[in-house]
């Protein structure tokens, strides 16, 4: 009995009442940003103008001059709500049960019970351990890529990043976790009951019916929005979208600049002919009429191959004038063995 009176004589802690109150002001947040944030991005359905459209406003693209935006604005937006949902998730974590023997002892009771409010709270411990990890991926990469809120990118992020399931998960998880959590709220804070018991009992079932639409709506229109996503990035992935204006711009003068390579040929030609001309002024004087006779040969080449391009017709030029005093070497060599055979002197052969 003294024990007994030291414990009720004790000032009871109103930390777990505030802790509940503060869980169910972050649940409150939380749940109306699901709301808003899957019918932002089922602006998707309508098409990529529309997601840009929407994208270039959460920037704050109205109030810039060049229309592009600030992204320091999703920024912020995305830490203050990555900031409740570590709060909410702390103090939700207060109330799952930690043990099998708690988790057991919870799951014969609703079996025993039947209620189907201590069921619906089931699912939310469920759905939120698995937000826990999904909420905290997709808000990472938002927090630390907050310029990336474009179609082609977001495609590219649920296709080639393989991230689909993730955002699957984190789709159905959201639409349970959040509407039950609202409906949750309604019923422990008494909104929307009144101090009538056959008044609050209608209500209720308003509330329920409402929850279920809700769930199948937001279900539907963010699995619709996640499937546009999957074609999107299929498209991108196989190269089916047209091709932007700078790339069909760039593809198009592609021919042009190589039509304009010819004309460049007669530097090279030029190039080309200064070794040649550096050799015929090496040669000996003796073998100067066998250079002269190639020339015109040469020539004729020349002008019989009409339009031929420059570039092969100095490469030939080039390579007949480097052949033509090896030839006329050979030619005077020949010539003066002649003379010495037959007695003549070089002043007869002159």
């Amino acid at each position: 009995m003294e024990s007994y009176r030291i414990e009720s004589n004790k000032k009871k802690s109103r930390l777990p009442a505030r802790l509940d109150f503060l869980q169910s002001a972050t649940g409150l947040v939380l749940g109306l940003f699901v709301w808003v944030h899957i019918g932002l991005d089922a602006s998707i359905i309508m098409g990529p103008d529309a997601f840009n459209w929407v994208s270039k406003n959460m920037e704050l693209a109205f109030l810039s001059d060049t229309g592009h935006g600030y992204p320091i604005a999703v920024f912020f937006a995305v830490f203050v709500v990555f900031t409740l949902f570590i709060i909410h998730a702390l103090l939700g974590m207060r109330k799952f049960p930690n043990s099998w023997k708690q988790h057991r002892i919870m799951k014969d009771q609703m079996a025993m019970m039947k209620h189907q409010d201590t069921n619906l709270w089931y699912i939310q411990v469920l759905t939120g351990f698995m937000m826990i990890f999904a909420g905290s991926v997709h808000l990472y990469t938002m927090l630390t890529h907050p310029g990336s809120i474009d179609p082609d990118l977001c495609a590219g992020r649920v296709v080639s990043d393989h991230m689909w399931f993730v955002y699957l998960v984190l789709l159905v998880c959201a639409a349970l976790h959040g509407n039950i959590g609202l409906y949750r709220l309604c019923m422990k804070w008494g909104w929307f009951q009144g101090a009538d018991y056959h008044r609050g009992r209608k209500v209720r079932a308003k509330l329920k019916n409402l929850r279920n639409k809700l769930i199948i709506v937001y279900l539907s229109v963010g699995l619709l929005a996640l499937l546009v996503f999957v074609i999107y990035g299929l498209r991108h992935k196989d190269g089916e979208p047209d091709q932007p204006a700078y790339a069909t711009q760039a593809h198009e003068a592609g021919p042009a600049a190589m039509d304009d390579v010819p004309e460049e040929a007669p530097e090279t030609e030029s190039v080309q002919e200064q070794p040649a001309s550096l050799i015929e002024e090496t040669l000996p004087h003796d073998n100067a009429p066998a250079v002269q006779e190639s020339e015109p040969a040469h020539e004729e080449a020349a002008d019989d191959q009409g339009d031929v391009r420059k570039e092969a017709a100095g490469d030939d030029e080039a390579t007949h004038q480097e052949a033509g005093p090896s030839e006329s070497e050979a030619h005077g060599a020949q010539e003066d063995a002649l003379h010495i055979e037959g007695g003549h002197g070089p002043q007869e052969t002159l």
